[in-house]
């Protein structure tokens, strides 16, 4: 799904976008707060400055996205693959 898809169908109403391949997606500055994106591909991903609270990002790979000045208040983050590869909550 492209970017300009995923904000539209976003501003419609829609909040599940389940496993989507987001990879290397320019996502700065969106609000995307309640979605629900478990399982998403945002690899790469430009996510700085977005408003994810709320989300839930479980299982998704955050591998190399650029998480600066996030929100992810009250967001899920259970098993998600985080930028420097370790996967969120996994204690060895």
């Amino acid at each position: 799904m492209k970017t300009n898809e995923l904000l539209s169908r976003y501003a419609a109403g829609q909040r599940d976008f389940r496993d989507l391949n987001l990879m290397a997606a320019k996502l700065r500055n969106v609000n995307l707060s309640y979605a629900n994106l478990s399982g998403a591909n945002l690899s790469g991903a430009n996510l700085s400055y977005a408003n994810l609270s709320g989300a839930n990002l479980s299982g998704a790979n955050l591998t190399k996205a650029n998480l600066s000045d996030i929100n992810l208040y009250q967001a899920s983050l259970g098993g998600a693959i985080m930028p420097d590869g370790t996967v969120y909550g996994l204690v060895a």
